[in-house]
């Protein structure tokens, strides 16, 4: 397994490593050899978000690249789904984005993706790594370094319009003009697409947290904040007299809706609304559907009673997306959607072109099934999918020591002998943050404060664990939508 790439790249704390610009030129030196070893004088497409940190970062990646020996055509601000698609569409040998997604402005990250569009194979990431410190010169293999000429830099221009282009082009006869819309952009890289898509897609914007500073992104803003306090996009769309809104994270491949009363329409309720469109056209793949293991009971219920066949992986999209590829190989049928994803909302529409979530692609799926549906609101387009109590609670951690699996599993076998009517409990580490994740579910004997409760004290277990005295918690409420607790 990688050091440095961990589930989605290489991620951090800007100014700490590995997220210093000496690191990136080595990682793009490392990854321009390596590429350049495996293909002749390859293409690659590079990226970022709106972090103020993301110029920094991505000109020392750049100039690693072409030292490396490939040829570079470099992007302004993107979404994390565009670089997929666009290094997909251009057949470039990889792409890279420059980008934390839902974490906070401090943080950033460097996500590689091959020339199908997916992520790396890690085998390929740690023959990356195996070079990638910034140490003498011979670190780089003697036999690539005398092949190796500088790479190209060349201009992305075009590349924002044919990206644009590739989304509504699946929609070319879609009527959103009944629609308006609060779009929440995260002061991200939604900011520079999707409040121009869904307006040439008929819809009537309200666009907010469109104006990225570079030190905004995520602040108050985007789909992780909507989930907390959904009230504020309620306030919103009320005022606007919007039919719902829509909310980006950072890169713009999560979207979380919120309908008129304030609800929170959260991944389960897109892909149960989304494997009903495309089922009843005889498009779902398999007729299957990929959550992972934080998925809500709601969905499995609202799954059996279809008769799909649901398939649980771990956490994390990289595993989702490996299940829709395997069912994809596997099941003989032409134009099938594979369908996956987890609760945050980031929702994964597998095909021919697109192997990666799009938070942009989903909303417009969801706003097309949901127009087809004769609904009359989101609340009631979204209604079929009855939720159980359920909390997820996420813990600062540190760097400190980590219980190892089978601790937590005793924790997680205590915890449901001793709580009647607790039906799930997940418990793991981030593999994207110092955090600590705790998932408890209800059949209905508890209460979402009550899990809350329970919840609470087992962070608190974990933080002693790793040596920390308190730590922040939030809890947040995954039937109903926002938070049940936060502490410092």
């Amino acid at each position: 397994m990688s050091r440095l790439f961990g589930t989605d790249g290489v991620r951090g704390v800007v100014g700490e490593w590995p997220l210093v610009p000496e690191f990136a030129l080595a990682l793009g030196r490392a990854a321009g050899s390596v590429l350049a070893a495996h293909s002749k004088q390859p293409t690659i497409l590079v990226g970022r978000d709106t972090r103020q940190s993301g110029p920094m970062l991505q000109s020392a990646l750049v100039a690693g690249l072409l030292a490396g020996g490939v040829d570079v055509l470099e992007l302004d601000v993107i979404t994390t789904p565009g670089i997929s698609w666009l290094t997909h569409k251009l057949g470039a040998r990889a792409g890279v984005v420059i980008s934390a997604s839902h974490n906070p402005v401090q943080q950033n990250g460097i996500k590689f993706f091959g020339p199908e569009g997916h992520k790396l194979p890690e085998a390929l990431e740690e023959e990356i790594e195996r070079i990638a410190d910034p140490q003498p010169e011979d670190t780089i293999p003697n036999t690539t370094r005398p092949k190796i000429r500088p790479g190209r830099i060349m201009d992305g221009h075009g590349m924002r319009e044919l990206y644009i282009e590739g989304l509504l082009a699946e929609h070319h006869d879609l009527q959103l003009d009944r629609l308006t819309v609060v779009l929440d952009c995260a002061n991200g890289a939604a900011s520079e697409y999707a409040p121009e898509i869904f307006a040439r897609a008929g819809v009537n914007v309200v666009a907010i947290h469109a104006s990225p500073t570079g030190l905004n992104i995520n602040v108050d803003a985007g789909s992780e904040n909507v989930r907390q306090w959904p009230g504020k996009m309620k306030n919103l769309i009320q005022s606007y007299h919007a039919n719902f809104g829509v909310a980006f994270d950072g890169d713009a491949d999560r979207v979380i809706f919120v309908d008129q009363n304030g609800g929170v329409v959260d991944g389960d309720h897109m892909l149960g609304m989304l494997a009903r469109y495309f089922d009843k056209r005889d498009q779902l793949l398999g007729r299957s559907l990929v959550t992972t293991t934080m998925r809500n009971a709601g969905l499995k219920k609202f799954a059996e009673a279809a008769g799909w066949q649901l398939h649980e992986t771990p956490v994390g999209d990289k595993y989702v997306t490996e299940k829709l590829i395997e069912l994809r190989r596997n099941t003989p049928q032409s134009g099938g959607i594979g369908l996956g994803g987890e609760q945050s909302g980031h929702v994964i529409l597998l095909d021919d072109s697109h192997v990666t979530g799009d938070g942009m692609r989903t909303a417009l799926f969801v706003m097309r099934a949901f127009i087809e549906s004769g609904a009359t609101s989101m609340a009631e387009f979204a209604a079929g999918i009855g939720k159980t109590p359920q909390v997820i609670a996420s813990a600062d951690v540190g760097r400190g020591p980590r219980l190892d699996k089978f601790a937590l599993v005793d924790i997680e076998n205590q915890t449901l002998a001793g709580h009647p009517g607790l039906t799930r409990i997940n418990l793991r580490y981030s593999g994207t943050e110092s955090k600590f994740r705790a998932m408890l579910e209800s059949d209905g004997q508890q209460s979402e404060e009550a899990l809350a409760g329970i919840a609470a004290r087992i962070c608190r277990q974990i933080q002693a664990a790793s040596g920390m005295n308190g730590g922040g918690i939030e809890i947040q409420d995954c039937s109903r939508g926002g938070l049940l607790m936060t502490t410092d």
